[in-house]
C-alpha cells in the first residue's frame, strides 16, 4: 500500500537523502521504495524511473546549491565574492555529496522540469555576475567560468576521494588556490582569439 501523501517532491527528496547516504550511483528504485515504506511500483506513479529520479535530484541540488551561493555572495564583490562563492560550493559538496554529484553528472533531464527549475539558470547568472566584477567580458567570461568550475570541482572531488594525503592540510591549499584564482582573475591574460601564432 502506498504511503499517504507520497508526491514527486517527497520521492525526490527521499532520493536525494539516499544519494547523500550511499552515493548517487548506488541509488536504486528498490532501495528508495524500502526507504519510503512502499512497493517499488508505487514510485512509478510519481517518477518515470531511475533516470528521471536522478534528473529531479540534480535539479533539486542545483536549486539548493544556488541558494546557498546567492546568500553567501550577497553584497560582496571581488575577492570577497569569489571566496564566499567557492566556500559555499565546497560546503555544499561536503554536506550533500550525492546531490552534489548529481549536479556534476551528465543526466537526461525532462525538458519541462528543467524549464521550471530556476537553479541552473540562476547559477549561471551568479557566476557570470561575480566574474563581471573582475572586468571580464566574452569570450573571457566563459573561459573563466570553466576555469572556476574545473578548479572547484576538481578540488572537492579529489578531497572526497581522499586524494590529498600530504601533511599540508587541504584547507591551507584551498585558501591558497583561491588567492591564486583571485590574482589570475585580476590579471586575466589578453584574449588570443584570431591569433594565428
Amino acid at each position: 500500500m502506498a504511503r499517504a501523501g507520497l508526491t514527486a517532491e517527497r520521492v525526490t527528496i527521499a532520493g536525494a537523502e539516499l544519494a547523500d547516504a550511499v552515493g548517487l550511483d548506488q541509488v536504486t528504485m528498490a532501495q528508495l521504495a524500502r526507504r519510503l515504506g512502499v512497493k517499488d511500483a508505487s514510485l512509478y506513479a510519481h517518477v518515470r524511473g531511475l533516470e528521471d529520479l536522478r534528473g529531479r535530484i540534480a535539479l533539486l541540488a542545483a536549486d539548493e546549491k544556488t541558494i546557498r551561493i546567492a546568500e553567501a555572495t550577497a553584497g560582496r564583490a571581488g575577492k570577497d565574492a569569489l571566496v564566499a562563492f567557492a566556500n559555499a560550493w565546497r560546503e555544499y559538496a561536503h554536506t550533500h555529496p550525492g546531490r552534489y554529484t548529481a549536479t556534476q553528472t551528465p543526466i537526461q533531464i525532462d525538458p519541462e522540469l528543467a524549464a521550471q527549475a530556476p537553479g541552473p539558470r540562476r547559477a549561471v547568472e551568479l557566476t557570470y555576475g561575480m566574474l563581471r566584477g573582475y572586468g571580464l567580458a566574452e569570450p573571457d567570461l566563459t573561459d573563466a567560468v570553466r576555469l572556476l568550475r574545473s578548479t572547484f570541482h576538481g578540488f572537492v572531488a579529489l578531497e572526497a576521494a581522499g586524494g590529498f594525503a600530504h601533511e599540508r592540510s587541504p584547507e591551507q591549499s584551498w585558501t591558497r588556490a583561491l588567492d591564486a584564482l583571485h590574482t589570475l582573475l585580476e590579471h586575466w591574460p589578453p584574449s588570443r582569439e584570431g591569433d594565428s601564432s
